[in-house]
C-alpha cells in the first residue's frame, strides 16, 4: 500500500511501515522513506501497512434477558502497532473478520444477561466490556483498538412501538394527575371565594339591617316629640303601612315579576305590627329567664 519499489531501491509513504524480507524470511521494519535493497542478497520489500487509524462499523443482533431481539451498531478504531507491525502483517489475513468474529462473541456473551432497559442505560459499560476483551486479544496480533463506541441500540420495529405507547400512557397519566391537581385548586379556590362573598354579603345585609332600625328609632322619637299626644307604637303603626304600601309599590314597577296575589288591607299591617312585637317581648322575656 502506498509505495513505489524497483530492484535496487522502494518508498515507503508517511503513516505506513514496510516489510523487508530476505530470501522469503522477515528481516526488519522500513520506516517511512526512501530504502536500498540488494536484490542479489534476496533482500526486497515484501508489503506496506499503513498505521493510520481505521475504523469499522459491526452490526449484532442478539437477545436480551427479557426476550427482546435487538440489534447492535458498534463502531470499532483500530490501528497497526509499529513495535509490532510484523505480526500484524504475517499473523492476521483478514483482521477485520477476526474483531468482527470477537465483538460478535462478547456482545452475544453479555447482552443476553442485561434487560432491555439495562441495555439502553449501560450501553457504555457494553462498550468497555467490548474492548477489553478484544484489545488483549487483537494485542497479540500487533492490532491496537483505540474506541468501541456503542453506536446504536434498535429493537423490534413491534417492541418499538410497544415503548413508545407506554410511554405516551405514561405522559397521559401524568396530564391526568396535573389536570386533576388544577381542577382541585380551582374548586377549592371557587368555595373560597364563595364563601367570602357570603360572608361579606351577610355582613351587608347584618348593616343595613341595623341602619334601618337605626333610622326607624330616630324616626320614631322624632314624630314622638314633634306631634304632642302620639305614642311610640301609633307612630310605628304608621311606619310600617308606609313601608307595606313601598312594598306594593316596588313589586308593581318590578317588570321580572309576574302577577303576584298577596292579601291586601290595613289589618294584614296591623297583624305583621303585632307579630314584631310580639316576637321582640318574646325574646325580651327570654333573655331576661336566662338570667
Amino acid at each position: 500500500m502506498g509505495n513505489t519499489s524497483c530492484i535496487f531501491f522502494a518508498c515507503v509513504d508517511q503513516a505506513s511501515i514496510g516489510m523487508v524480507e530476505r530470501w522469503g524470511r522477515f528481516e526488519k521494519l522500513a520506516e517511512p522513506g526512501l530504502h536500498l535493497f540488494n536484490p542479489c542478497a534476496g533482500q526486497w520489500l515484501a508489503g506496506v501497512l499503513s498505521t493510520r487509524i481505521s475504523s469499522l462499523d459491526v452490526r449484532i443482533e442478539t437477545k436480551t434477558k427479557d426476550n427482546v431481539f435487538v440489534q447492535l451498531v458498534c463502531s470499532i478504531q483500530y490501528r497497526v502497532m509499529k513495535r509490532h507491525a510484523d505480526d500484524a502483517f504475517y499473523e492476521l489475513q483478514n483482521p477485520k473478520e477476526q474483531i468482527q468474529a470477537f465483538v460478535f462473541d462478547v456482545v452475544r456473551a453479555l447482552v443476553p444477561r442485561m434487560d432491555l432497559d439495562e441495555l439502553f442505560e449501560q450501553k457504555g459499560e457494553v462498550a468497555k466490556a467490548v474492548l477489553e476483551e478484544i484489545e488483549k486479544v487483537m494485542g497479540e496480533y500487533g492490532y491496537s483498538i483505540e474506541h468501541i463506541l456503542m453506536v446504536d441500540i434498535i429493537p423490534d420495529s413491534s417492541v418499538r412501538k410497544a415503548m413508545n405507547e407506554i410511554n405516551a400512557a405514561q405522559r397521559l397519566q401524568l396530564a391526568s394527575v396535573y389536570k386533576g391537581e388544577a381542577e382541585k385548586i380551582l374548586q377549592v379556590k371557587r368555595a373560597e371565594a364563595e364563601a367570602e362573598a357570603k360572608y361579606l354579603g351577610g355582613v351587608g345585609v347584618a348593616r343595613q339591617r341595623q341602619a334601618i332600625t337605626d333610622g326607624l328609632r330616630e324616626n320614631i322619637l322624632n314624630f314622638s316629640h314633634k306631634v304632642e299626644g302620639t305614642s311610640a307604637k301609633e307612630v310605628m303603626d304608621l311606619i310600617m303601612i308606609t313601608q307595606y304600601f313601598d312594598t306594593i309599590k316596588d313589586l308593581g314597577n318590578s317588570s321580572k315579576n309576574t302577577t303576584v296575589f298577596i292579601p291586601h288591607g290595613p289589618g294584614h299591617v296591623r297583624d305583621i305590627g303585632e307579630q314584631i312585637r310580639n316576637g321582640l317581648m318574646e325574646a325580651a322575656s327570654a333573655k331576661v329567664n336566662v338570667e
